[in-house]
């Protein structure tokens, strides 16, 4: 078992070095009691991810690799809501990774970046491209943006 201990943030320039992208596409099956199962395609590899209700920053976590066909089936026949896709680059910055999400359609317009972590007291440098946290606010997990994309938001 694994566990998710992660911030999230919303960046506010596009001045942060950029490596070679990956398209990402998921969308997420019906689960009850806070439960997620997402399953999602990242170039041409499948994931199923079950995940389980967040306590503070950490959550269960359970991911394996599935064939891509059977992802790209789950996702068109399977899944509730807009399917979130997003370009993601990782950046390297004072020993952590840092994972930059640029969404698209839907949710075009906002990017996010997100920071794994070893405990939630552990010390993170922020770099400048860092705005706001916004770990504990719910709309910005990819799970409510395929609910309520970016689009609909009030800006």
């Amino acid at each position: 078992m694994g566990i998710e201990i992660e911030r999230k943030f919303l960046v506010t320039g596009r001045d942060y070095p950029k490596s070679e992208g990956q398209v990402y596409r998921q969308g997420y099956l019906p689960a009850e009691n806070g439960t997620t199962v997402r399953v999602r395609t990242v170039g041409a590899v499948g994931y199923i991810t079950i995940k389980g209700a967040s306590v503070g920053l950490s959550r269960k976590e359970f991911e394996y690799r599935i064939p891509l066909e059977d992802a790209n089936e789950m996702l068109s026949e399977m899944s509730t809501g807009y399917i979130v896709e997003k370009v993601r680059y990782r950046v390297q910055y004072e020993g952590l990774i840092w994972e930059i999400d640029e969404f698209r359609n839907e949710n075009e317009g906002l990017v996010l970046a997100e920071v794994e972590l070893q405990s939630e007291e552990q010390d993170v440098r922020l770099p400048k491209w860092i705005g706001r946290e916004v770990s504990a606010e719910p709309r910005y997990s990819n799970l409510s943006l395929s609910r309520e994309p970016y689009r609909l938001w009030e800006k």
